[in-house]
């Protein structure tokens, strides 16, 4: 009885994707250090752009497509509109604090400890015995392409499986857009009455 010949990654193409991942990581925390430390508004409206760009590329390495294109239409598309219609109503360039940095410096450091705590029970990145693993991706693998008839497994798990949670974050996204924008449109016309 023949077996199908497996699909086998080699070590080569393995070490170019890790590569690439530490490149992009690499170039995710260059543009937040240069966030941070820029008072033009333009400028770090552009450099948040960018860190979209960037995230979207980095899960699009780590074959979710799905997310790498939600992060490029919503955190370097629409975010990016809404900051710079935002940026229209404010000065051009960031006041400087005169609050306390050391102890906003420790609030943030603990945030992040705490976070990377959270994660400690987390099981391992594609780990096999992961519940998830477990429970729901064997019936998703083996029935979907039954089931649904759509040859791609993660279309087929949000679109179909997941259709009502992907409804409903898409409707969650266009309703804060919609009243970010409403917002926008109130001062404007505020600030339009006030001058004349």
């Amino acid at each position: 009885m023949a077996t199908a010949p497996r699909k086998t990654v080699s070590t080569g193409g393995a070490v170019v994707e890790h590569l690439i991942v530490v490149v992009l990581l690499a170039l995710l925390a260059s543009t937040a250090v240069a966030v941070i430390r820029l008072t033009n508004l333009f400028a770090v409206v552009m450099l948040f752009g960018i860190y979209s760009l960037l995230s979207a590329s980095v899960f699009l390495v780590m074959n979710a497509g799905d997310v790498a294109f939600t992060e490029a239409a919503v955190g370097a598309g629409i975010a990016t509109v809404l900051m710079l219609s935002t940026m229209a109503l404010c000065a051009p360039r960031e006041m400087p604090s005169r609050r306390n940095k050391p102890l906003r410096l420790l609030l943030v450091a603990l945030t992040g400890a705490v976070l990377v705590w959270g994660t400690m029970d987390l099981p391992g990145f594609g780990d096999p015995s992961a519940p998830a693993n477990q429970h729901v991706a064997p019936r998703y693998i083996q029935e979907s392409p039954r089931e649904i008839g759509i040859p791609n497994m993660v279309s087929s798990i949000l679109a179909s499986y997941r259709g009502f949670d992907t409804f409903g974050e898409v409707t969650v996204i266009f309703t804060a857009g919609l009243g970010v924008l409403m917002l926008l449109a109130g001062r404007r016309r505020k600030k339009g009455g006030e001058e004349s």
